[in-house]
Formats: C-alpha cells, structure tokens, sequence
C-alpha cells in the first residue's frame, strides 16, 4: 500500500533527523581559536519544539511559554483533525519500538500475536501518568522529562548509547589500525572515513549512571518482544495527550462487517492495539495511524475516511483512577521537598550550568533531557543522581573532577529547550573579561583549599598548578611566598595558594588540575553562587563599616 510506504518513509526521514542532531550535539572546535561566541551550527532542540507536552508543562510550571515551545502547535493542531499521526509517522522513539516490535518470531506470530495486539485495560495507565506529571508541573516540578519520550531518547542515547557505541568503534578503530595486514588497515581507514567524521565524538565522553539509563532504555526495547511498542501503549504521556486531543478527529477507521471473515489479520501488525476488528468498537484514541491494518485485510474490508459515520471509543478512564492520579500529582511534590536537600541541607557539591535559573525555577523547567550534559566540551556536566534529591534527578550538575567549565563557553545555554538554563552570551557571563569592582559575572560556586592536603601547605612541597589553571583575570587562586621547614629541618622558599572569593566564579578548573588525585587539595562548593540570594558567603565587614 503506498501510505503504509509513505509512513515508512517518514519514520525513516525523522528519525534520520533527530539522529543527525543529536549527533551534533557536540562541540568540535576550539575556544581558544576565535573571540566571537561560539553557537552550535545546528537547532538541536528541534524536536523538543514539536513537543506539545514539553510545552504544556512548561507553560503551567512556568506560567509563561519558552520561546520555540509554541511550535508545538505543528503537531497539537493536526492531532485534532487527523488523529495521533505523530505516534506513527514521526515519533523517532516511536519508529524504534516500531522496528523492535516487528522482530518478533514466526512462532509468536499466531493467536498469541493476536491477543497481545487486542485493547487491554492497562493501556489507560499513560493517561493517568499524563495527570500526575501535570499536576506536578502545576506545583512547580518538571517531573514529566522523567516520561517525555524525546527526553527519555537524548538521555537514552546521548548519555549511554552513543557514548558506549564510541568507545566500542574506537577500539576497533585502534585493533584495525595497528593489524599487520595492510588489507586490514585498508579496512579501517574506510571505517573511519565513512563514519569517524559523523559518529566519532571529539573526545571520548564519561557520564555518570550511564549503565542504569543505557539498562532502562534495553529493558523497555525488550519488552516489544512481549508486547508490541509496550511504551506507546502504557507508559508514554505524549502519548497519553495526544489521545485525549484526537478524540474529535475527523478522520476514522470505517469497518465493513460484510467483507470481513474474522480472520484477525488486522491484528498481526497493528501497533496500538486499538481494536480494529470487526465486532467491537475501534479505540481511535489508541491508534496510531500506522494503516498497517489497512494493508494486513484481505477483503479490503477496512478503510480510513473523514467524518465517518461509525463511532468510535475514546479514552477509557474510570473516574476512581483519575482521582487517584490527580491525588497523586498533588502528593509527589510535597513529599519530595519535604526532605532535606531542596530547602535545607542542601548538597554543596551542587554546582548548577552557567545559566541555570534558582534552585525552584530551575526544577521546574528542567525536563532531564540531557542536551546541556551532551553538549558539554570538557563533560563537566553530568546526571545527578542525589545530589537535588529524588526530585532533581537526572537533573545537570558540574562535576570539576571530570571536567572544568570553559571560560567562554555557553552552549549549554544554547541547547536547553525549556529555559531552565537562561541563554546568555560569553560575556554576559562574565569570565573572558578582566574582572573589576563593576563587573558581575555569573558565579557557579567558590573554590576552598583542604590545607591539611596540599602539598605547599601540608608538605613543604612546592606547587603552583591551581593557580596556574585559574582562568579569571586577575586570578582568583594567587600566591604568597613563604619559608617552611622540610622533612631536614632546613628553611625552603615556596608559594602557598590562596582564594580570593570576590574573584572565584567556581569552574572549577582548580579542582580539575589539582594533582592530588584521591581527593583534591582544593575544591568547589556552591556557595557564591549568583543564581541564589540566600546561598552566600557572609563576609565580615570592613572597620568603619557603620554596623
């Protein structure tokens, strides 16, 4: 049938797409090569765009509408008229438990295929995570990227997938090219050609919790193998929206009960389990508008028309369960900040992207996609895990360990669909200009010296790396000589680090370089940072101040 190769054509079209920026999402030059601001070349939140639940929730959480958001429409609009053609023709998470669902073997192919794709009442469960998520975004917590379908796929793929998929090629890469069979290394510089330029990342990127989210997205590819687009079908409150909105479509699957012989072929491949069968009522909130129905009758007995005259089914919702969902939306939220760490006893180590909004708009407009941890040069932003709570899980955080914030680099800022991180420009924030008493930069945190670790001050051993890492003009990390005793009892010369706080802007460059491996000399708290009034160092004040 040539829709049923049109909407695979599509599915190939859009997934191709959303792959290529998501590749994209990376950094490949240098900071140090230009003084302009560096952009990424390509919309890389393209598809958060589209997304109308992205859209919804930030508008609710937010009471204001990101910019791009509103291009949700594109899709909101066309569901009122056509039915959940997303789910079926552009949805990239979608196409990919689409292509998994069609493994399944010619054994399972039978009566037990055919149960599998009949309605089941656990379907309805998206519907009542669409409310919870909604709710919760309506009491200030962006809880619905933890569901979002093109959040779940970045965080998916970006933080475990494509990374994993890397390392793997480069050491192939590596065996290939050091083979001693020049047939061999042939092969590999072809390899690399075709795919190192587009596949590759510039630096081998390391994401915390990599394993779990790489899990999470296996186990539910796994499931299709059970149940065909299990996601789709339970779990998804895209999904779940667009279901609700395509309630009044004008465009229905009209049934022809005098050509059909139950034969249930409608139900091999159907990928909704809307109940396309003769004798029942079609589900049209659960279809996808695959059309694979369509093409699978024999009698052609089967067809989509506008305005047609058979009902069909909505949503089936008990109103018992929407209670429930709705209660549960209004519970999660007080019970996650009702424990410490989102007012008080906050983690130190909660070093947030240059940009990001306080500590409450921020959780509320984070939707855990990952693009700002992707497209990190230096891969200092990384998935938390409790360091905000349950509530900010996934949620970015700067970890200088494994890397340092780039002085002139914005482009998570540039990445972030929803505003969580304020798009700001290199000197908006601050750090490649000479600071002075007027200038205010964007703080991430302060840096501390362990002095009972560094080598200057616990060693006598001389040392000069944090201050020589220090990227802020003047320095924030600058050197006083002093005279030690060493081991011998002889006096030696050397310089010992200090921090000047009025200068620190917390990338933590220091804390990256310091050479004392374990646990570093010298390391990074939140504390200063300029997106919190509350969140400061209370200085004493200078004689003469009047009190």
């Amino acid at each position: 049938m040539r829709l049923v190769t049109l909407r695979r054509f599509s599915q190939i079209i859009f997934f191709l797409a959303f792959t290529f920026l998501l590749l994209r999402t990376e950094f490949r030059g240098s900071f140090r090569t230009s003084t302009a601001d560096m952009r990424l070349p390509y919309p890389v939140n393209l598809f958060f765009r589209l997304d109308p639940l992205v859209a919804i929730a930030n508008a609710i959480s937010s009471h204001a509408l990101y910019r791009g958001l509103l291009w949700s429409l594109v899709v909101l609009i066309p569901t009122m008229f056509f039915g959940r053609f997303f789910c079926g023709w552009i949805c990239p998470l979608g196409s990919i438990h689409h292509f998994f669902g069609s493994w399944k073997s010619e054994r399972k192919r039978g009566r037990q295929l055919i149960e599998s794709n009949r309605y089941q009442r656990w379907q309805s469960t998206k519907y009542y995570l669409l409310f919870v998520v909604l709710v919760a975004a309506a009491l200030g917590t962006g809880l619905v990227g933890w569901l979002d379908p093109f959040a779940f796929l970045v965080r998916s793929l970006g933080l475990s997938i494509l990374p994993a998929a890397n390392y793997a090629l480069q050491a192939l890469l590596r065996v290939l090219d050091h083979s001693h069979s020049w047939p061999v290394r042939a092969a590999g510089m072809v390899v690399d050609f075709l795919v190192g330029s587009w596949l590759l990342s510039f630096k081998q990127p390391y994401f915390r919790q990599a394993i779990w989210l790489g899990s999470i997205f296996v186990f539910l590819l796994v499931l299709n193998f059970r149940v065909t687009r299990f996601w789709c079908r339970a779990l998804c409150p895209l999904g779940a929206l667009l279901g609700l909105v395509s309630r009044w479509s004008i465009l229905g699957l009209v049934k022809n009960p005098e050509h059909c012989e139950n034969c249930n072929r409608c139900l091999l491949r159907c990928q909704g389990a809307d109940d396309p069968i003769g004798g029942v009522p079609w589900r049209q909130s659960e279809c996808h508008l695959c059309l694979n129905c369509v093409d699978e009758c024999p009698e052609h007995g089967l067809q989509f028309k506008l305005f047609p005259a058979q009902k069909s089914i909505g949503a089936s919702l008990q109103r018992r369960k929407v209670i429930g969902g709705l209660a549960a939306g209004v519970a999660v939220v007080p019970l996650m900040r009702s424990t410490p760490g989102f007012a008080v006893e906050r983690q130190e180590r909660l070093l947030r992207p240059p940009g990001a909004l306080e500590e409450g708009d921020f959780l509320s407009r984070c939707i855990r996609c990952g693009e700002c941890i992707k497209v990190c040069p230096n891969h200092a932003l990384q998935p938390s895990f409790n360091e905000a709570g349950i509530e900010g899980l996934w949620t970015p955080v700067l970890v200088p360990r494994i890397g340092y914030c780039e002085t002139s680099c914005v482009l998570c800022s540039q990445a972030c669909p929803t505003g969580a991180i304020w798009e700001i420009t290199a000197k908006e924030k601050g750090w490649s200009v000479d600071l002075t008493a007027d200038t205010k930069p964007v703080r991430l945190g302060t840096a501390f010296y362990d002095r009972g670790r560094c080598l200057p001050w616990a060693m006598a051993t001389p040392c000069i790396v944090c201050e020589e890492w220090c990227p802020t003009s003047p320095k924030a990390v600058y050197l006083r000589a002093t005279e030690v005793l060493d081991p011998d009892g002889k006096t030696r010369q050397l310089k010992q680090p200090y921090v000047d706080p009025q200068r620190c802007v917390g990338c933590g460059a220091c804390e990256y370089a310091c050479p004392v491996k374990d646990r570093p000399a010298v390391y990074v708290t939140s504390i200063g940072e300029s997106r919190s009034l509350s969140n400061q160092i209370l200085l004493p004040r200078e004689r003469g101040d009047s009190a």
